[in-house]
């Protein structure tokens, strides 16, 4: 290494040490505000910061259902040809949906008389300071969290595990799987046939005190009730075919059976009320039916959702025990409890964060009335302080 080099090297860190030292010496010269003004500020944040309100927070886990996947979604995982296909469906979306619904939330505000707690003057302003003091979130290992937060230490753990208890509830109403669905079908269907079966029951009583009785023998009897009870089949399988068509296709074997079971139940049903195809003749005696047409009518659709009504509530039974072999809607894993400690403020960190913002200004505040104090003395500066502040539409002193 020359000597040119030496002394170059000797000289960048002779400067290096002169510039390090005179921004030691412009902090030295202003530690005065540089200390005072962010301790001023530190003990007026604390202060302030006691004026806070004291937030606590209830906190609840859950564990939604894994529902098992479809059968068609089982065979194409088996012949996909190497597609992966996951074996459980999670539906967290579904129920923190259902947690941020509106129903929760009036029920909510309703039960613990929100509106008063809250001091808002409105259902809408209500709802939002609810939402705003609500966190719904799901967790990568499967979990919904519920996180209320709320002055008072009690009400936010009973407002927590009442989100749990309505999700509860509304599940009960709404049908979420796919049991619940066939269920929740089944029962509408058999609430229609409950009420097609009274209004036929009065017809036909009306029909008896105003015409009388129909002297009926007993082969059209049981042809009747024959009658009756194959179009109640034909109905329960259409009925239980529309069902079948939310979950599975026209190729699948399930629903290609019960199509088959519903195409012979017709043919039957056919054959019993045109009779033999070369005599296309009624199987009923025609001197009953002419003696009492509208009676034989009424009594024919008596029998036949007497029938529909036993079919439907024995698919209706089979509908409630596949619902309760399917886990329960959620469970709780962790339940919320009144917490023993306040959420916020955070006293502490609220003074350190003021403090050390307060700091770093005082700080580039004395670097900068440093390099404009130097500047004054440079003809080049004077210049360029001149020319930002004319870009800074700042009046020149």
């Amino acid at each position: 290494m020359t000597q040119e080099n030496i002394n170059a090297s000797s000289a960048e860190r002779t400067s290096d040490e002169k510039n390090l030292l005179d921004l030691f010496i412009v902090l030295a010269k202003n530690k005065s505000w540089i200390v005072g003004i962010p301790l001023i500020a530190s003990i007026a944040a604390g202060a302030l910061s006691y004026a806070l309100p004291e937030i606590y927070r209830g906190t609840t886990k859950l564990v939604p259902p894994q529902q098992p996947q479809s059968g068609a979604a089982a065979l194409l995982s088996q012949i996909g040809g190497g597609v992966s296909l996951p074996s459980m469906k999670n539906n967290n979306d579904l129920y923190i949906g259902m947690l941020k619904s509106r129903t929760i939330a009036d029920r909510l505000i309703e039960k613990f008389q929100l509106a008063k707690a809250y001091e808002t003057t409105s259902l809408d302003a209500t709802r939002n300071a609810l939402e705003s003091s609500t966190t719904i979130t799901a967790g990568k290992e499967g979990l919904i969290t519920i996180n209320v937060e709320d002055r008072d230490r009690k009400r936010a753990a009973d407002l927590t595990n009442a989100y749990v208890s309505e999700l509860l509830r509304l599940s009960k109403v709404l049908a979420v799987t796919e049991a619940s669905q066939r269920r929740l079908f089944f029962e509408q269907q058999l609430e229609m046939a409950k009420n097609n079966l009274a209004g036929a029951e009065v017809k036909l009583k009306n029909r008896l005190e105003t015409s009388g009785v129909v002297s009926v023998d007993a082969a059209s009897i049981a042809l009747i009730e024959t009658t009756g009870r194959v179009r109640a089949q034909i109905s329960a399988k259409e009925i239980q075919l529309n069902s079948m068509q939310a979950f599975l296709t026209p190729s699948n074997p399930d629903y290609r059976r019960v199509a088959e079971e519903l195409n012979s139940l017709r043919a039957e049903l056919s054959r019993l009320e045109n009779g033999p195809k070369n005599g296309n003749t009624s199987l009923i005696n025609p001197d009953v039916q002419n003696a009492g047409s509208g009676s034989i009518q009424l009594v024919r659709d008596v029998k036949y959702f007497q029938m529909l009504y036993e079919l439907l509530a024995k698919q209706y039974e089979v509908a409630r025990l596949d619902e309760a072999k399917e886990p329960s809607i959620v469970q709780v894993l962790d339940p919320a409890l009144e917490p023993e400690h306040k959420f916020k403020p955070r006293r502490a960190l609220i003074v350190l964060v003021t403090g050390g913002l307060t700091m770093a200004l005082c700080i580039f505040w004395a670097f900068l009335l440093d390099i404009k104090k130097r500047s004054e003395t440079s003809p080049t500066s004077s210049a360029q302080w001149g020319e930002l502040r004319k870009y800074l539409r700042l009046r020149a002193r």
